[in-house]
């Protein structure tokens, strides 16, 4: 999984890998600190990655980081 500018093409540089997930191995290897900056930052998941994200609680985590500061 990667952050991409929505300006660059879809096959254009990513800004950050953020994640790794293999659906055979049911392996899911996540960077929550940079994928927080990310959504916090206005980035928008795809409907697949949402998915991961909820199951491994990743808008939890941004929900208490957004309660803390406000």
């Amino acid at each position: 999984m990667v952050a991409i500018d929505v300006r660059s093409r879809r096959e254009g540089r990513d800004l950050r890998k953020v994640g790794f997930y293999d659906p055979i191995k049911n392996q899911t290897s996540l960077n929550v600190p940079a994928i927080l900056y990310f959504l916090e930052k206005g980035a928008q998941p795809t409907g697949t990655v949402q998915d991961i994200f909820k199951k491994a609680e990743v808008f939890k985590e941004l929900y208490l980081n957004q309660t803390k500061f406000n």
